[in-house]
């Protein structure tokens, strides 16, 4: 199997309070289902964050998720240690870890979000 979605083409979803998290988070998908990828995940979803928009801290059971940062800058949460995470970094929470995110800053910031099966 192959797949080109177009940027153009990809559905725009803007969710709320994600994970509890505050504000909005502006989604392109990028899978529209399990099997684009092979049944191995379930989510290659392109993300931006406004000023003060995050997601809530949560804990991944059954899955990891690896977050790509493209551009911007954010406050992140791995596992309870806060740190910055800017645009080149790539972090993964692994099942039975937890992580969050939110952007301090006055610009937008952008990050693909993978969530894979254990």
């Amino acid at each position: 199997m192959s797949l080109i979605r177009r940027k153009e083409n990809r559905k725009k979803v803007v969710k709320e309070e994600v994970q509890k998290g505050p504000g909005h988070l502006i989604s392109l998908v990028g899978v529209e289902q399990d099997s684009e990828m092979w049944n191995r995940g379930r989510m290659l979803n392109e993300n931006v964050l406004e000023k003060d928009c995050g997601v809530g801290y949560h804990v991944h059971q059954g899955d990891g998720e690896i977050y790509v940062i493209l551009s911007g800058e954010a406050e992140y949460n791995d596992n309870g240690t806060i740190t910055t995470v800017k645009a080149g970094d790539i972090t993964f929470t692994g099942p039975g870890e937890g992580h969050a995110i939110i952007n301090r800053k006055d610009e937008p910031m952008s990050f693909m979000a993978i969530i894979l099966y254990e």
